[in-house]
């Protein structure tokens, strides 16, 4: 027989819960909807995050330069090392063979004596210690022995400090591998978000970039502010012949450049080394604090860390590689915080 009893109603706590759940996911919804668009940053926000991203990225550079530089110094040194240590060790056995030759003659003869039988079978060390056994070898020994002593030293002392050497190149080339992968991880993220842009967007950054970056057929009125000296000139020469280059982090030219990387290269070129790093041309030759004082090839150093270096071009103008996207070219001194000029 069919039942016809009611079917349960949802309790009245069960509807209220239910209806205020409903009620939540659809104000959620609705709030998701309405700040989607809001949460897409603008062409000048990307600009700018974009901007801050390059210079942590040449930031990074500069230390990457600055561990690269110290790793190829190691290397010379460590070489220069184990070349000498070849040729020390080599002398070494030619006294030695020397000894030995006239401790052979001695026992041909049935004539060798206790004291040389006692360097032939331990270290010289041990023996020149006993001064009551000094008396039993000639000069000519003597001489010789205080030779093998001091070479081993030598040997000893060289072997020390290329270990040394070897372990402080291993942490170098760590710290090495680590600012690169800083400046990778800075350059992707800022790639990133330029390709979040439109078309539209990026054609107009495009733009402004070019504008920005003249070409060496551009007409750039640089005054008739004297050069420094005839080198100075010479390695501003040089840099203005780069003009158009692409910026590459780690680059020292020919063909592209990092900022310390346009200015070291560019002095070469004149004849006259200096450092590779910015922070350390910063201390490369007299510092002038005014800009006023600034003469055409003097260096120009950026920012609180001296992350950033160029050539003083005359009339306010700098020449420098900028960072990552741009290539060499001249732009204004004001465009970034001046800190001091060097002049080499």
């Amino acid at each position: 027989m069919a039942s016809h009893r009611r079917p349960k109603q949802p309790s009245r706590a069960r509807v209220t819960v239910l209806t205020t759940a409903a009620a939540a996911a659809v104000a959620i919804s609705s709030q998701a909807a309405n700040a989607a668009p809001s949460e897409k940053p603008s062409k000048d926000e990307v600009k700018a995050k974009v901007d801050e991203l390059y210079e942590q990225a040449e930031q990074a550079t500069e230390k990457f330069n600055g561990a690269k530089e110290k790793q190829e110094k190691l290397q010379k040194e460590i070489s220069t090392i184990q070349d000498n240590v070849a040729r020390g060790q080599e002398e070494l056995n030619e006294l030695r063979d020397a000894m030995g030759l006239a401790a052979a003659a001695q026992y041909r003869t049935g004539s060798i004596d206790s004291s040389l039988q006692l360097f032939l079978s331990s270290n010289p060390d041990d023996y020149l210690d006993k001064a009551s056994t000094a008396d039993q070898l000639s000069a000519q020994q003597v001489d010789q022995l205080k030779k093998i002593q001091q070479k081993q030293r030598e040997l000893a002392q060289q072997r020390a400090e290329a270990a040394d050497k070897l372990k402080d190149l291993s942490s170098t080339r760590t710290e090495l591998g680590k600012k690169k992968k800083e400046v990778q991880a800075k350059l992707a993220e800022a790639q990133k978000l330029l390709n979040s842009l439109t078309a539209a967007e990026k054609a107009a950054l495009a733009a402004e970039e070019a504008r920005a970056s003249r070409s060496s057929a551009d007409r750039v009125d640089l005054g008739d502010t004297g050069s420094a000296s005839g080198r100075a000139m010479a390695a501003f020469q040089a840099a203005q012949s780069k003009i158009g280059s692409p910026y590459v982090y780690g680059a020292s030219g020919p063909s592209s450049f990092d900022c310390s990387g346009l200015t070291s290269w560019a002095y070469a070129q004149a004849g006259v080394s200096i450092p590779r790093t910015s922070q350390a041309q910063a201390n490369a030759g007299t510092r002038i604090y005014s800009q006023s004082e600034l003469k055409v090839g003097d260096l120009v150093l950026f920012y609180g860390d001296l992350h950033h270096v160029g050539f003083y071009a005359g009339n306010g103008q700098i020449l420098h590689a900028p960072r990552t996207g741009t290539t060499v070219r001249y732009e204004s001194i004001n465009n970034m915080p001046f800190q001091f000029g060097v002049r080499i």
